[in-house]
């Protein structure tokens, strides 16, 4: 939706009606589009309802609607509210002087209807910073998990954010973004600018999809969509969660081991652990290795390897996506600062991962590393290092492909 939707989306906007290679204008691909996702959204949230939620529950991982919990523990979660969440929360009033609040892309939010004589306005909005956790457990429960989701935590409480008014009724919902990047790659004299600027605008791109709960007046979703300029066919109702993949943390902090798959340990070729010198073994011949069966370790090592041998005198390295204490790049700093001649070949449009490349990129280069931002046109995806060696009275250059 932040990319390829909204992308069409602007084409219809434009009324570009050509068709594509499979026949499709941008109007049919998205009505096709619409269709496809509806099915598969109805069928993630059947699956959680009817599967996922029950098993969690056999094994006492439950999740609990606010109305449901005991009168003796909501104490717990008002308190929670009033030290943790009500602090940062800002009600953000939406009347003629505030008409449209700039929400964050797929941001958690309450749409707040209000009812007070002298209040200005009849709704209001309270987006839930992202540093909270968007499931709070419970404080005191020994026979197994249970957690109460943020959201009905603020709808619960969220009346003490309006005092001296009404508040009729509190609804989630969510907004997705137009989080596409627009910029010429041959008019930008800088394309690190170019792409940080973009990226600033993407914060507040357009809106292309509304989530809400299912339970959501209709008088509420049709305000919404007045606000955030959208369309019936824009509304993504669901009976569950807005948003699943705040749920992933809870995999690694319940200490289930017996719910995990097994570990999986990948296989080092013998000739290649930490201790060998890695140039003596590829000298011998080519080496394949098949990831993630064989440890991409190795790769590792080997440069950082080259990074610390003496008689290495440059490397070279291609840079798509990196984690964020990614040891490649480490080494790549390491390398330069000892004096070695380094590049980099970063691909600043790595699609999301922009603003941390953007960041790689700088230190890097602050670091000594000769940075270069891809090819104009096209975008680097693959894996490669090149180790220039000296050796003897020759050169000798060992590549990684990937």
């Amino acid at each position: 939706f932040e990319v390829r939707v909204a992308g069409l989306k602007q084409q219809q906007q434009t009324h570009f009606s050509e068709v594509g290679p499979d026949g499709l204008s941008p109007s049919d691909t998205l009505a096709a589009v619409n269709t496809r996702v509806r099915r598969m959204v109805d069928d993630q949230y059947r699956c959680w309802r009817e599967h996922l939620a029950p098993a969690l529950e056999a094994q006492r991982i439950r999740f609990h609607a606010f109305n449901n919990i005991p009168k003796s523990e909501k104490a717990y979660f008002a308190d929670f509210f009033k030290k943790t969440v009500y602090p940062v929360l800002t009600p953000l009033a939406i009347d003629p002087a505030h008409p449209l609040p700039q929400l964050l892309n797929k941001s958690l939010n309450v749409i707040v209807e209000l009812e007070g004589e002298g209040f200005i306005t009849d709704i209001a909005v309270v987006q839930a910073p992202r540093i909270l956790p968007r499931v709070v457990p419970f404080s005191k429960r020994k026979n197994g998990d249970d957690y109460v989701f943020l959201g009905n935590i603020i709808q619960e409480h969220v009346s003490k954010l309006f005092k001296g008014v009404k508040v009729k009724g509190a609804h989630l919902f969510r907004i997705t973004r137009n989080s596409n990047l627009y910029f010429d790659e041959e008019e930008a004299q800088n394309l690190l600018h170019a792409i940080e600027e973009e990226l600033r605008k993407a914060k507040r791109g357009a809106a292309v999809r509304m989530e809400v709960q299912d339970d959501c007046p209709e008088h509420v979703v049709r305000r919404l969509l007045e606000i955030f300029n959208l369309e019936e066919e824009d509304v993504f109702r669901v009976n569950g969660p807005l948003n699943f993949s705040r749920l992933m943390p809870l995999a690694l902090q319940i200490d289930r081991p017996d719910l995990r798959y097994k570990r999986f340990s990948p296989c080092t070729v013998v000739s290649l652990d930490t201790e060998s010198d890695i140039f003596f073994h590829i000298r011998k011949g080519d080496i394949l290795l098949h990831h993630p069966y064989d440890n991409f370790q190795t790769v590792v090592d080997l440069l950082a390897q080259a990074a610390e041998d003496p008689q290495v005198l440059a490397i070279k390295q291609t840079l798509y996506r990196t984690s964020s204490d990614s040891p490649i790049v480490q080494s790549l700093i390491s390398a330069a600062n000892s004096g070695k001649q380094v590049t980099a070949i970063i691909e600043l449009k790595a699609r999301f991962d922009e603003a941390a490349n953007i960041q790689w990129a700088r230190m890097m280069r602050e670091a000594g590393v000769d940075v270069v931002y891809g090819v104009t046109g096209l975008k680097t995806h693959a894996k490669a290092l090149l180790v220039i060696r000296s050796e003897g009275d020759s050169i000798r250059r060992y590549a990684h492909f990937g």
